[in-house]
């Protein structure tokens, strides 16, 4: 490990240390965490995911990410939200995902809010809480990494104020970071900016 809290890869790069346990984070690590995500489906998709990852490990969701793909219509908003209560017990007995209760009713209720939001609305909601990034130091060590800030908590608040569920700040947050509105990527972090 050097001084930054970063960890050799396989290549001999140094990387955050949550990115080389398993190849899949390596791939997502180094390919995605961080990138800039825009468009509304896109940032649906990556909200459902974070809700659904509340309480699991986001290995879980990464491995049965092309399953909820295929099962929530590649998380299109206006689909999704036209699903039917046929749909909703097709989706609760789908082993290629997570079959919580709660977070497919969410899913199901918060694309039935955003169909009725103007096109890229959910995206400026979004990006609008993203911090400047000159008041935030590149982190040294995963002790640096936040898991809530105002900024998430201000993001949570917005959206359940909408009627979005399963909304809150410490999703908020992970949102953010895997959309690339704050890079939490170490300071060492060959996948930095």
């Amino acid at each position: 490990m050097t001084a930054g809290g970063t960890v050799p890869g396989p290549d001999g790069r140094p990387r955050c240390p949550w990115g080389l346990s398993t190849e899949d984070y390596l791939r997502y690590h180094d390919e995605e965490w961080g990138r800039p995500v825009h468009g509304d489906d896109a940032l649906f998709e990556r909200l459902c995911l974070e809700a659904f990852q509340s309480g699991l490990s986001w290995l879980t969701i990464l491995r049965r990410r092309e399953g909820f793909r295929r099962a929530f219509a590649g998380f299109a908003i206006a689909e999704v939200a036209a699903f039917t209560d046929t749909d909703r017990e097709r989706l609760l007995a789908d082993e290629g995902i997570i079959r919580n209760r709660a977070k497919v009713d969410a899913t199901l209720g918060n694309a039935r809010v955003l169909a009725g939001w103007a096109p890229g609305e959910l995206d400026r909601l979004i990006w609008s809480h993203a911090p400047d990034p000159a008041d935030r130091p590149a982190p040294a060590t995963l002790s640096d990494v936040p898991a809530v800030t105002d900024e998430s908590k201000a993001l949570a608040k917005a959206l359940k104020k909408e009627g979005l569920r399963f909304v809150g700040p410490t999703t908020a947050y992970a949102l953010m970071q895997a959309c690339g509105l704050v890079d939490d990527h170490l300071a060492e972090c060959v996948a930095r900016g």
